[in-house]
């Protein structure tokens, strides 16, 4: 748990700032969803390092508050169950928001492969839920059906270069860069 620090006003707006910008087109996902509608969504490690980035890597902490397991059920040998969770995103100031998450793993054959996914998926999701009250940066901004009809229209362009950035010099980047099609 993260101690109760204030955060100076320049760190106050710097943090407003980066949370009240939307996302680029290369850090938002789909899913099919319910008639073949495209759902937009934010992974969770995307949301993680952006969290970092926009934080700290010590400006925040996660904590599950409660996991519960909402059916399991066998049925041929195999496994299904749906697992909740709510999760709490603390920020160093104190600042806190909580969400829940869903998960759900179907016809598996060992059972502790069923919780495992399950487990992951629930958390995961309740952590993103979470994430995304802070702001627009964190995934807000995919619940913003105007904005994501006109992102749709942008080309997605390769995140690999921002992952490279941190781990190899200039030089190599642009030799990289000249390769991708």
């Amino acid at each position: 748990m993260l101690q109760n620090n204030k955060l100076s006003n320049e760190e106050k707006t710097r943090i407003s700032k980066l949370l009240s910008k939307k996302l680029a087109p290369e850090y938002i996902s789909y899913r099919q969803g319910f008639g073949k509608m495209m759902i937009p969504y934010i992974e969770g490690w995307t949301v993680i390092s952006l969290a970092n980035q926009i934080f700290g890597y010590d400006g925040w902490s996660s904590q599950i508050i409660k996991m519960e397991i909402d059916y399991c059920d066998v049925i041929d040998h195999k496994y299904n169950l749906g697992i909740s969770c709510i999760v709490r995103i603390t920020l160093k100031d104190g600042t806190y928001k909580e969400d829940i998450g869903f998960g759900s793993s179907e016809n598996q054959k060992r059972k502790s492969d069923a919780y495992e996914k399950a487990k992951k998926e629930s958390s995961t999701d309740a952590l993103k839920r979470a994430f995304r009250q802070f702001g627009n940066s964190l995934g807000n901004c995919c619940y913003d059906k105007e904005f994501i009809q006109k992102i749709k229209k942008f080309e997605k362009k390769k995140r690999i270069l921002f992952l490279l950035k941190i781990f190899l010099d200039k030089k190599i980047i642009i030799k990289i860069y000249k390769k991708i099609p």
